[in-house]
């Protein structure tokens, strides 16, 4: 057969190596009978030939895969996907395309200064893929200073690298032996290190080099296009943020302009502190109550029931009293109990909810500190503040409330804060005004003496100035003249302003003291009232003397009396209290402008009499007995032939009719004054 033809068959079934030698070998074995020596020597030649072919075909078929794999990355990168996936399949084509027992992929972290394992395959220990390498230790290290790619057949031994025990250690546990690293560059800079790895001593051709350098090329666009698409996110991602941010805030600034256009336009069209409340409330979803400096609810509608006295829908304060009127807070719909007692449609921040009157003083003062709204419990407190002067806050609850307060509803608040200092402003000048105008027209009553009408007041123009004010001088009226140490004359005229007025009646300074001229026929009554509602609004005690009605004499007249009951009051060390002169015994028989004997003496011994009459007994001629004797028992007992455990028995019974206190030097005057009276009035 021809040798050429031998050899291309081999060839053409990828025979190995050996066998182009076997041919050679038979060859020469026959030379001596079927062949000459040239014979021989061609075929040797065409052998070396058929390897070299081969050699040629072996080298196309091995650049052919590699390219193959090359391309794989390519697209790989071309469909963006993800970047451990695509640094998973380099690391796996440089283990298959190199032969080699394994292949990893090492990062340098600039922060740490050293590298660490990203990627392995065909890697066993654990230990070598927690590896940390320091920068210039090391294959790899060597690798990153100088930007060259680095080989050793047989690592551990090469002294060409700075070796360290946990590499050594880590490449011991790995076994391996020889080891190709390729850098990763991008840019100028070098970010990682590609390797192939061999647990046998081998070499790595230029080829070889040059293929693992190929893909850590790719292995550094796969990181490189990872940290522009995570820019990219990154960018889109803070547009989108951006973007939201200026939708949200155009529509906060949006919300919070209809907010304060609609707080202003209730301004305009002469809305008050409840409506105002009420707006606030529904811009932030939550119940608002505005208060007083004092921390007194100011945002109703009416005046509710006080515990300090029964005023009908009139004003009027009678003897017995009258049903107070229902008020309101603002705040979300329905019914429920308010925090100051009232009841009614809208309530605000429910007991529970409410902050005591300790918290919510704390709470306000913060608030005008620090100069803006703070949690006060499960409500949120803003101070309302004109010129440094407190003028009251808004106390919000609910889901505005309690800290669920966000940008858009702080400047929502501020807003009605404004809108509600400037109300509470012109509420306090009109206050004002007003106290002046009552103010100046009870100065004239004061001033007037009788003959003009029923209460001094007859004169038309003086009775058309009350109508005006809410004042109906044709009604019953009661003068109380009120004493308050050590609070500033000024916060008592306002505040006796504001309950004589809420109450249709007058209030104002005359000759240095705060008078006042309610309605009523009942001057106790009166009295008590006036202290109650004064000691509750000034939280301070307060002395009250009162007067009237006046039923035909001068409004003058029952201011004087009233100045004396009070002066009374304070002589007899009765400051905080508030009485009439009906209520002072005999000191009022005295220094009563009427005379009313017969009352004080009813009033004195009325319940003894009344006993007598009932039992038949004659505890009356004891008492008058026991004083008449000196106080003293066994002379009482021998003016009444009576035994003295008789008498004291007696007396015991009239300590429980009249009083245990009947019998002290104060009440005993009383008695004894009384009995005489008695008996004056009975001879006349």
């Amino acid at each position: 057969m021809n040798s050429g033809r031998m050899f291309l068959e081999l060839l053409a079934r990828d025979a190995p190596a050996a066998e182009f030698e076997e041919l050679v070998i038979a060859a020469r074995a026959d030379g001596g009978s079927a062949g000459t020596a040239g014979a021989v020597a061609e075929l040797e030649r065409s052998k070396l030939l058929a390897l070299r072919v081969r050699a040629a075909l072996d080298k196309s078929r091995r650049r052919e895969t590699e390219l193959s794999a090359l391309y794989e990355t390519v697209a790989d990168l071309v469909a963006l996907r993800d970047v451990d996936s695509v640094l998973q399949a380099i690391v796996a084509r440089a283990r298959k395309l190199l032969g080699t027992d394994t292949a990893y992929l090492a990062l340098y972290d600039p922060e740490r200064g050293c590298a660490y394992m990203r990627e392995t395959n065909g890697s066993v220990s654990a230990k070598f893929q927690q590896l940390l390498m320091p920068l210039g230790a090391g294959l790899g290290g060597l690798v990153v200073q100088t930007a060259s790619p680095y080989f050793s057949s047989s690592y551990l031994g090469d002294a060409q690298f700075r070796h360290t025990r946990e590499i050594d250690e880590a490449v011991t546990e790995e076994g391996l032996i020889a080891i190709l690293g390729v850098p990763l560059r991008l840019g100028g800079d070098v970010i990682g290190v590609l390797y192939a790895a061999d647990r046998s001593e081998r070499g790595f051709a230029h080829d070889e080099v040059a293929l693992l350098g190929s893909l850590a090329a790719h292995a550094a666009v796969a990181l490189d296009n990872a940290r522009l698409l995570q820019e990219t996110h990154t960018a889109l991602a803070d547009l989108n943020a951006a973007n939201r941010l200026v939708q949200t805030r155009s529509a906060s600034v949006e919300r919070a302009a209809a907010a304060y256009e609609r707080f202003t336009g209730l301004v305009v069209r002469g809305g008050g502190v409840d409506d105002i409340a009420h707006a606030v409330g529904e811009a932030l979803n939550g119940s608002v109550v505005v208060v007083g400096p004092d921390g007194r609810p100011l945002s109703r509608v009416a005046e509710p029931r006080r515990p300090d006295g029964d005023f009908g829908a009139d004003g009027h304060i009678g003897a017995e009293g009258h049903a107070g009127t229902e008020g309101r807070v603002a705040g979300r719909s329905g019914t429920e109990s308010r925090p100051d007692g009232g009841s009614g449609p809208g309530p605000g921040p429910g007991p529970e909810e409410w902050p005591g009157a300790a918290a919510l003083a704390d709470a306000m003062a913060r608030s005008r500190a620090e100069g803006r709204a703070v949690t006060c419990g499960n409500c949120t407190v803003a101070a309302v503040v004109a010129d440094q002067e407190p003028l009251g806050a808004l106390v919000i609850s609910g889901a505005g409330g309690a800290g669920g307060l966000d940008d858009t509803d702080r400047v929502i608040l501020e807003r009605g804060v404004t809108v509600t200092a400037l109300l509470l402003l012109f509420r306090t000048s009109l206050a004002q005004a007003e106290e002046r105008v009552r103010g100046e027209l009870l100065t004239d009553l004061l001033s007037r003496r009788p003959g003009g009408g029923r209460h001094g007041g007859g004169s038309l123009a003086v009775r058309e100035r009350a109508r005006r004010l809410g004042t109906d001088l044709d009604k019953p009226h009661v003068v109380a003249v009120v004493a308050a140490d050590d609070v500033p004359t000024q916060r008592v005229s306002a505040a006796a302003g504001a309950w004589a007025g809420a109450r249709r009646g007058l209030a104002g300074r005359h000759e240095g003291r705060t008078v006042l001229l309610v309605p009523g026929d009942d001057p106790s009554a009166v009295a008590r009232a006036v202290e109650a509602g004064l000691r509750t609004a000034l939280a301070r005690p307060v002395t009250v003397g009162a007067a009237g009605p006046p039923d035909g004499t001068a409004v003058a007249d029952a201011y004087a009396e009233a100045l004396q009951c009070l002066g009374a009051l304070q002589a007899l060390g009765r400051g905080g209290s508030a009485s009439a002169m009906d209520d002072l015994g005999f000191l009022g028989l005295v220094l009563g402008r009427h005379a009313d004997t017969g009352g004080f003496v009813r009033r004195t011994l009325g319940p003894l009499v009344e006993y007598d009459e009932r039992r038949g007994t004659s505890l009356l001629d004891t008492v008058e007995s026991y004083f008449q004797h000196g106080q003293s028992l066994a002379r009482t007992g021998a003016a009444l032939h009576v035994h003295v455990n008789t008498v004291s028995q007696r007396l015991e019974r009239v300590g429980q009719i009249l009083g245990e206190d009947w019998n002290t030097p104060q009440y005993a005057l009383e008695a004894q004054l009384a009995l005489q009276l008695r008996r004056v009035l009975a001879t006349a």
